[in-house]
């Protein structure tokens, strides 16, 4: 800046101090930050998922707040095809993404769907506290959802009728009972679906009669029943190394997608979620960290994952 005819000496000085003090007083960028790098990015989908993603929102804004993670739920579905859209950045599935889905995600965004495992899940069967049926098999959770038993007294609980709960058809749950129970056979009509794990939990917890699925994390106030891969096999509850081990009938992975590989905050947030920091939030939510070395749940192969130095890949 130099003084002009416009500007006398003495206001030229005064403009230049102004001009160094608002510099000084400017924030600096933020640690590794690029003229321009996103500071806000979009978490969708799983409702099984919803409250970790907001749990590890919260988390890495609080040491980051520069940084803007909004987390919605909706269901699997909700998620993926609002990657597919390009309306979020990152989609929260709880069952595996479809090739078809997969194919849609290349075609609209010129990328390939990138799968991250991020937590483990035991689908858990909800009863009522003072339901005493001690174990169901997957035949037995098959017939009663398929509407062919009526009553607790035919597997083995009180002589009542059985009230069905479950999910509606966005959801990744949904969707994972309707393959690996039902056999992708239909949902009896009975079957009152709710909008959201919780919502299940909370009509289980209200009705003596009452049964009902979801993850693992949402079991409170209600009891969560021993499954048996047979019947008359042997009954093994939702349990860490039940899980982790694939002998929990109903093991699942958890998973994030994102079209391309992740960059900038989308990646760092990954960064957080895979870090022992991040899978310590896993369980204190209610759910299974990722373990190096932990055998892969049966159902869930890794496909194109990607995952942070000194995480398994493949839960």
């Amino acid at each position: 800046m130099k003084p002009t005819d416009h500007l006398p000496r003495t206001r030229w000085i005064a403009a230049l101090a102004l001009g160094l003090l608002a510099a000084c007083a400017r924030p600096p960028e933020p640690e590794g930050a690029a003229a321009g790098a996103t500071t806000s990015i979009t978490v969708k989908g799983s409702d099984t998922l919803v409250q970790l993603g907001q749990r590890w929102a919260e988390l890495y804004m609080a040491a980051h707040p520069e940084a803007t993670v909004q987390v919605t739920g909706g269901g699997s579905g909700t998620g993926i095809s609002a990657l597919i859209n390009g309306t979020t950045d990152i989609c929260q599935a709880s069952r595996a993404m479809k090739e078809s889905e997969r194919v849609a995600v290349k075609e609209k965004r010129g990328v390939d769907p990138v799968e991250i495992p991020v937590a483990l899940d035991g689908l858990a069967v909800y009863v009522h506290e003072s339901n005493p049926v001690p174990s169901l098999s997957v035949e037995d959770l098959r017939a009663l959802y398929l509407g062919q038993v009526k009553s607790w007294k035919e597997v083995g609980g009180p002589d009542a009728k059985v009230v069905l709960y479950g999910r509606e058809n966005s959801s990744g749950t949904y969707g994972y009972f309707k393959e690996h129970v039902l056999e992708e056979g239909d949902f009896a009509p009975e079957v009152q679906t709710l909008p959201g794990t919780a919502a299940v939990a909370d009509a289980v917890a209200k009705d003596p009669n009452g049964i009902g699925y979801g993850g693992v994390a949402y079991a409170r106030g209600i009891r969560l029943v021993p499954i048996s891969k047979e019947k008359g096999g042997e009954a093994v509850a939702a349990r860490l190394e039940e899980v982790e081990s694939g002998r929990y009938p109903l093991s699942r992975s958890l998973y994030w997608y994102t079209a391309g590989a992740p960059s900038g905050l989308a990646a760092a947030f990954r960064d957080y979620a895979l870090s022992p920091e991040g899978q310590k939030v896993v369980s204190e939510v209610g759910y299974y960290p990722l373990r190096v070395g932990a055998a892969a749940p049966p159902e869930a192969p890794a496909q194109g994952g990607a995952a942070s130095p000194g995480t398994d890949a493949s839960p």
